[in-house]
């Protein structure tokens, strides 16, 4: 029997296709894969028809039921928003317990703001001015941005309700576009 541990299932949604894989942490290589295209409109029920006939399949191939599942979305509701602070900065060096508390500051202001949205992705944005993505001006002022990248709740309700039949739950969500940049950045021949 697999362990649960020792591969990750992903299902991609798009207004294209619907792709459902596996993947084998331990040998670093691909169990399964599936897709269908699809004409231009996510369609509930032809996604749990696609579900149905793959995810058995999978259990089988695994000798093990599916747990969890990340999903990853590529769709005109994945909101974007940048958020920039500046904060007095009594210390000379910024450390990094400094950061994240400003990271969490500046994701509590987004919390606080966006209510009805789950973050997908939280990105420090590069400005150039220092490598490490945030700097100290001459007035001793820290200064950081941030995008994220986030899905509507009530958008993600219909995909948990639909796994959820299968005992399924989904533990990340994650933007299909964010993903591709990334990935064309670190691996550009690989796209």
């Amino acid at each position: 029997m697999t362990q649960e541990t020792d591969f990750q299932i992903f299902l991609f949604i798009s207004k294209n296709k619907y792709q459902i894989f596996v993947y084998d942490k331990d040998n670093l290589r691909d169990l399964y894969n599936s897709e269908i295209k699809i004409n231009g409109v996510i369609e509930f029920d032809n996604l749990s028809n696609f579900l149905d006939e793959n995810i058995y399949k999978i259990e089988k191939k695994l000798n093990n039921f599916i747990r969890n599942i990340i999903l990853i979305i590529e769709d005109d509701k994945v909101l974007e928003v940048g958020i920039s602070i500046k904060k007095k900065n009594y210390e000379k060096d910024i450390d990094q317990k400094h950061l994240e508390n400003s990271l969490v500051e500046v994701k509590d202001v987004f919390r606080e703001n966006y209510q009805d949205q789950i973050i997908m992705h939280m990105i420090i944005v590069n400005n150039d001015k220092n490598e490490n993505n945030f700097q100290l001006n001459n007035d001793d002022y820290l200064f950081l941005e941030v995008n994220f990248i986030s899905i509507p709740n009530n958008f993600t309700f219909y995909f948990d309700k639909l796994l959820e039949n299968h005992q399924i739950k989904i533990t990340r969500y994650m933007s299909g576009i964010t993903l591709k940049i990334i990935l064309a950045k670190m691996l550009p021949s690989y796209l």
